[in-house]
C-alpha cells in the first residue's frame, strides 16, 4: 500500500511539473490563437518563428544583458562577503562570533517583502533608482543572511586540525581562510551560487519596484511588457521563459558536481 500511494503523489508531482512546462515549451511554436484554443495540442508546424520574431524586435537583448549582468555581480560579491563572514564565525569561539551567527539567523525570518517601503524610500533618496547598481545592492543585502547561514554551517565541519596546523606555520587568518576554507568549500559554495542565481535571476520584485527606465529592465520585468491591458502576446511570453531559463539550466550543469556534492556532503558524514 505504502509503495502504491508513493508512485501515485509521486506520478501526480510529475504531472504538476510536466503540465505547465509541456504548455510554455508546445507555446513556442504556436500562434496566440492556438496556444488559447489548443494549449496542450502539438503545434501545426515546429518553426522558429516565435524565436526570431523577439529577437528580430529587440525587445529582450538589453534585459538579457541587464539580468546577466545584475545576477552575475550580485552572486559573486555576496559569495566573497558571505564566504569571509562564514569563515569568520565558524572559527570563532567567542561569544561574539555565535550573536553575529544569530543575527544573520534572524534575517532569514523577515521577508522581504516587508521592507520594500524602507527599501524605496531610501533608495529614492540615496538616488538608487533606475539603476542596476541598486538592484545589486538589494539582492546582496537580502541574499547574505541565507548565504552565510549555508556556508557557515558547511565549515564548521571541516577538520579543524588544518586550519590549527595552518596557525601553528604562522599562517594568518586571511591566509588561511583564501588557502585553505575557500578551496574546501567548493561544493558548499556551488551550490549557493547555483540557489543564489535562480532567485536573483527570477526576481521580479525589486526590478518592478525599482526600475522604471526601459534600458534598465531586467528579463522578468520585460515579459511584463508582452501583457496589455487589452491583449497578451503569449507565444512571445513563453518564448521569453525558455530564453530566460537557459541561464539557469547552463549554471546548474557547469556547477552540478558542486551541487550534488554540497547537498549530500552532510548525508555522508560520519
Amino acid at each position: 500500500m505504502y509503495k502504491v500511494t508513493k508512485t501515485f503523489l509521486l506520478s501526480l508531482f510529475a504531472l504538476l511539473i510536466l503540465v505547465p512546462c509541456s504548455i510554455v515549451f508546445l507555446g513556442t511554436f504556436k500562434s496566440d490563437v492556438k496556444i488559447l484554443s489548443e494549449p496542450l495540442a502539438l503545434p501545426d508546424s515546429w518553426s522558429f518563428d516565435n524565436f526570431v520574431r523577439l529577437f528580430e524586435s529587440g525587445r529582450i537583448w538589453t534585459p538579457t544583458r541587464n539580468s546577466l549582468i545584475v545576477s552575475s555581480l550580485s552572486v559573486g560579491i555576496t559569495l566573497l562577503l558571505a564566504s569571509m563572514a562564514a569563515f569568520a564565525i565558524a572559527r570563532s569561539i567567542t561569544v561574539s562570533g555565535k550573536v553575529l551567527f544569530l543575527l544573520f539567523s534572524i534575517g532569514l525570518a523577515i521577508p522581504g517583502q516587508v521592507n520594500v517601503i524602507p527599501i524605496y524610500l531610501l533608495f529614492v533618496k540615496l538616488n538608487l533608482t533606475n539603476s542596476l547598481f541598486g538592484l545589486i545592492l538589494v539582492n546582496i543585502a537580502l541574499t547574505l543572511p541565507i548565504s552565510i547561514f549555508i556556508l557557515t554551517s558547511f565549515i564548521r565541519d571541516l577538520p579543524s586540525e588544518m586550519f590549527e596546523a595552518a596557525n601553528i606555520d604562522g599562517a594568518k587568518a586571511f591566509r588561511t581562510y583564501w588557502s585553505i576554507a575557500l578551496p574546501l568549500s567548493k561544493p558548499a559554495i556551488g551550490a549557493t551560487a547555483i540557489f543564489l542565481f535562480v532567485i536573483t535571476w527570477n526576481d521580479l520584485l525589486y526590478p518592478l519596484m525599482l526600475i522604471g527606465e526601459n534600458g534598465k529592465k531586467t528579463l522578468p520585468l520585460t515579459m511584463l511588457d508582452f501583457k496589455g491591458e487589452f491583449t497578451t502576446e503569449y507565444s512571445m511570453i513563453y518564448t521569453s521563459i525558455i530564453i530566460a531559463s537557459l541561464p539557469m539550466i547552463l549554471m546548474y550543469v557547469i556547477f552540478q558536481r558542486s551541487f550534488i556534492s554540497g547537498l549530500t556532503q552532510g548525508a555522508i558524514k560520519g
